[in-house]
Parts: structure tokens; C-alpha cells; sequence
């Protein structure tokens, strides 16, 4: 196992218990805990080009945090205006 793989199975453990308060909590962990799993995808899918040696993971990455700013504001929205 390298450090790489290592430092992906860290980060699992907060990614998970970030994807159950986005299930479960209140609006307001709901969305904090929506913007800790998004960043914490990155770093995964980031570490994941590190530990298979393949650029092409990179743009996963690149993607997600790109497209997590324009998912921020439609969540706030909709809590603003359902919730």
C-alpha cells in the first residue's frame, strides 16, 4: 500500500460521515455537510490520480469543484425558498 492509497482511506471516514448528515440533520448541517463531502471528493479524486499514476483522474476533480460552486447555490435556493 502506498502513502497515496493510505491517505484515500483517511479521508473515507469524514466523506462517509459527511454523506449521512447529508441524508439526515437539519437544512443547515444538511448543506455544511454537502460542501465538506464535495471538498473532501476532491481531495479523494485528486489523491486518486497521485495513487493509479493516470492524469485523466485529475479532470474528475477538476470537474467537481468546478461544478460545486453552481450545486451551492441551487441547494441554498432551494432551502430559501422550500424550507
Amino acid at each position: 500500500m502506498s502513502l497515496w492509497t493510505a491517505a484515500i482511506l483517511a479521508l473515507l471516514p469524514p466523506l462517509t460521515l459527511a454523506a449521512v448528515l447529508t441524508w439526515r440533520g437539519t437544512p443547515g448541517q444538511r448543506f455544511a455537510a454537502y460542501q465538506l463531502a464535495a471538498t473532501i471528493a476532491v481531495s479523494v479524486l485528486t489523491l486518486l490520480t497521485f495513487a493509479t499514476d493516470q492524469a485523466s483522474v485529475i479532470d474528475l476533480a477538476l470537474t467537481l469543484a468546478i461544478l460545486n460552486l453552481p450545486g451551492t447555490l441551487l441547494m441554498s435556493v432551494f432551502l430559501e425558498r422550500w424550507i
